[in-house]
């Protein structure tokens, strides 16, 4: 009897090449060296400027903690709340930090940053080889998941927090491959390192108020993971009856009570409930940024839509082809939930997505047959490419310039200068602050109740204090409101203003009540004119120049006053000398130079402002308008287009940009760019007249 003719699909199954790469041994050094370069990645990702206020808050309390010998309880930190109660859900991260500061200084930040990073990228990569994965392929997802991280790397509870949601994971993921092992074969007894999670409570509830988020994850491990829970638990465990399916909701119950034992009680496992009941809803809470949506122009170089698209894809794939892995969909619905309608939580889901994408990449890659294109599939061919591949995905962000490399702080961001003034001439009394400054301020002058800062970083203070704080800064009769309920003796206002924010326009107009003492590109220091700084007021005061963004119309007095423009070059000169944080003002003298014929000094000026601020307003601009008078139209093309990426076009760059593409004889691009100027403004008659004359 012959055979029947088989079927050609099957032949050509059986002809298929393998699968795309078999496991590898760890040892291996192709994998050591693409290992090695991953963790180089991960490290790079976090190693750029700290640039973060809150840090100084948590150093100040840190240091407060070491001082006393005890967990504070009420407020220390603000005047106007100063001995209400309160509660310090992150002391344990600041009690840990602070040594790290004192110690070894801006170096051993920079090491606690990196050591929490590769704790949590190194256990997520334990927990993503316990799921299965054995390949190349998640040393490039632990590279990507870092890019998404990296914004919130700064010094924050969050880096502690990340190494226990790691931690976390990789115990349920351990717990669920070796009792599903022990179900197959029974050969030896799994190792149940449930009862640490015991111990991850415990500290989560005493180092971030996003404890509950550990609760989370163990419910669902606990509904929906697949484990046998007819595993040994611990022996401790069994002596109190928790053997068999008990183990989970005791573990459960224990890590409840452990999360308990803080200074505050259940007082402490309240807040985020609170938050979520009723602080949400004030105003002053709508507008911290960290609590808005995702900006999604901000993450396309992190490559979090890759990172968010591919784990949805790769769920799909899996679920298809392998069956529903019933945690993978519900960690996604409980990070995504929180981390796209505030980004404050964008750093926890990027942890929580990478075992998942990182396994289930793998075994999409392991199931595919690609076709050979003459390069050997050996082991260090993988090595290589998996190393390139983390670099290059890395470029992007690493070259991002709001973050730029280096082991340091940046200096342009805390009121570093206002604060030495303050101090230097013994300046007292009542101070409102934005509250941004306000971990600064503690920073520098705690234990002195006369210098400590009207709100901190958590927002201290009463509701409706907390409501006038916000529309002072927006409106000029809130703010008259608040001052006269409190009087105050100085204010201390970030520089770089948002676009709501107008309380130093406010205080640069009345000068007849408030003197401008001290400027830099951090903060502006104004002190009340009739209050206990008055003679500092009278010796101290920058008459002329402005702090706040609606001031600087003065320049354009300038070009016809004269003596009005000596003035406020001796005042631009002088803030230059008292701080080494000066584009701004640079920014502002280069123009008067310029009017005085001094060409070279005015290029200078911009030059050194773009180098101490690649993103100061207007600087790239001055500097395109010279260069086009120079006769260097190549140049201020330039510089007229990054202008446009800091802070969009409007008429003046419109036009600016008409008349260099006009020199360099683009006769379509000028008329696109003069009629952008007439779109800003319709009243325009110059870019109407160039339109027309081209």
């Amino acid at each position: 009897m012959t055979n029947p003719r088989p079927n050609p699909r099957t032949r050509r199954a059986k002809r298929a090449p393998p699968a795309f790469a078999p496991p590898l041994d760890l040892r291996h050094p192709a994998f050591l060296m693409a290992a090695l370069v991953a963790a180089a990645c991960v490290i790079l990702s976090v190693s750029f400027r700290l640039y973060d206020t809150d840090m100084w808050m948590h150093l100040a309390v840190g240091r407060a903690i070491w001082s006393l010998h005890q967990v504070p309880t009420h407020q220390l930190w603000t005047w106007p709340t100063y001995g209400a109660p309160d509660v310090n859900a992150s002391w344990g991260f600041r009690v840990l930090i602070w040594p790290l500061w004192h110690g070894f200084g801006v170096w051993g930040l920079f090491a606690w940053r990196w050591v929490s990073t590769l704790a949590a990228f190194g256990l997520l990569w334990a927990a993503t080889r316990r799921m299965g994965a054995r390949g190349f392929t998640p040393l490039i997802v632990m590279v990507l998941g870092s890019l998404v991280y990296r914004q919130r790397s700064q010094i924050r509870p969050e880096t502690m927090v990340a190494v226990l949601l790691a931690a976390e994971l990789w115990i349920l993921e351990s717990w669920r491959a070796e009792s599903r092992a022990w179900e197959e074969s029974r050969a030896t007894t799994p190792r149940d390192r449930r009862p640490w999670l015991i111990v991850i409570a415990l500290l989560w509830a005493n180092v971030h108020i996003s404890y509950w988020l550990g609760f989370a994850v163990q419910g669902i491990y606990l509904v929906a993971g697949r484990g046998s829970d007819r595993a040994p638990c611990a022996r401790w465990l069994a002596r109190l009856g928790c053997r068999g399916g008990r183990a989970p909701i005791a573990i459960f119950v224990a890590s409840a009570l452990a999360s308990l034992v803080n200074p505050w009680g259940w007082v402490a496992l309240w807040q985020p409930f609170d938050y979520f009941l009723n602080w949400r809803h004030e105003d002053i809470f709508k507008a911290i940024g960290e609590l808005e949506p995702i900006r999604w122009s901000y993450n396309i170089r992190n490559g979090l839509p890759v990172l968010l698209v591919g784990w949805i894809v790769l769920m799909i794939w899996r679920a298809r082809r392998h069956g529903v892995d019933a945690v993978e969909p519900l960690i996604f619905l409980l990070f995504g939930a929180q981390a796209f309608p505030t980004q404050r939580f964008l750093g926890f889901f990027a942890l929580a997505a990478v075992p998942f994408v990182s396994r289930d990449l793998d075994a999409w890659v392991r199931s595919h047959s690609f076709p050979r294109v003459g390069i050997p599939r050996g082991p260090w061919t993988r090595g290589l490419a998996t190393a390139l591949a983390c670099v290059a995905v890395g470029v992007p962000e690493w070259s991002r310039v709001t973050s730029p490399l280096g082991v340091a702080i940046e200096g342009r961001i805390p009121p570093q200068r206002a604060c030495d003034f303050i101090q230097r001439h013994d300046l007292h009394g009542r101070g409102f602050n934005q509250f941004a400054a306000g971990g600064y301020m503690v920073y520098r002058f705690w234990p002195d109740r006369s210098r400590l800062p009207f709100m901190d970083i958590h927002q201290a203070g009463t509701r409706e204090d907390r409501y006038l704080y916000v529309h002072a800064l927006r409106d000029s009769s809130a703010w008259r409101y608040l001052d006269d309920k409190y009087r105050f003796d100085y204010v201390v206002h970030f520089t770089l203003q948002n676009p709501v924010d107008r309380l130093i326009d406010f205080l640069d107009a009345d000068r007849a009540h408030w003197a401008l003492v001290s400027t830099d590109d951090a903060a502006a220091l104004f002190v009340r004119r009739d209050g206990s700084a008055g003679a500092l007021a009278r010796e101290y005061e920058f008459a002329r120049i402005p702090a706040g963004r609606e001031g600087l119309s003065i320049l354009a007095d300038c070009e016809r006053d004269t003596a009005l423009r000596r003035e406020c070059e001796r005042e631009l000169e002088r803030a230059i000398r008292e701080s080494p944080w000066n584009a701004r003002v640079r920014t502002m003298l280069a123009p008067l130079e310029l009017l005085e014929g001094r060409v070279d000094q005015a290029l200078g000026l911009l030059d050194d402002a773009i180098r101490q601020n690649p993103l100061e307003r207007r600087a790239h601009a001055y500097r395109a308008q010279i260069e086009l008078g120079l006769g260097k139209p190549r140049e201020a093309l330039r510089d007229f287009q990054g202008e446009i990426r800091i802070t969009g076009d409007d008429a003046f760059l419109a036009r600016g940009m008409a008349r260099t593409l006009a020199r360099l004889g683009d006769r379509g691009g000028a008329r696109h760019w003069y009629q952008r100027a007439i779109q800003h403004d319709p009243n325009d008659q110059v870019a109407r007249d160039s339109l027309a004359a081209l």
